[in-house]
């Protein structure tokens, strides 16, 4: 049984590996180096939503005081810090649910 899923488990990753070289594009290449850590992916995207918040408050504090910021800009700054900041809050909520789904589960 052993020997069988060794056979299968070397037939399919020589299988995935022509084919995922062969259905890429010509000029693509295939990528092989290791995936990034999940922590380091939110902690950037973290890093993102900390910026667009820092340009939204800038361009709010520019307005203000009416050092030739322009409304739309200010606008579409802060509308960018809310969108970030609701996908950062809409996948934490999917990571929390997904996390108890799990600890839920029977074994």
């Amino acid at each position: 049984m052993l020997s069988t899923m060794n056979a299968v488990s070397a037939v399919s990753g020589a299988a995935t590996s022509s084919i995922s070289a062969a259905a890429l594009p010509a000029g693509i290449e295939q990528n092989t180096a290791a995936p990034a850590p999940f922590a380091d992916l939110i902690g950037d995207a973290m890093g993102e939503v900390n910026q667009l918040e820092a340009q939204a408050q800038s361009a709010v504090s520019g307005l203000m005081a009416g050092s030739g910021t322009d409304v739309h800009q200010a606008l579409i700054a802060t509308e960018k810090a809310s969108m970030a900041f609701e996908l950062a809050l809409a996948v934490r909520n999917k990571a929390v649910q997904a996390y108890q789904s799990v600890m839920g589960m029977q074994f």
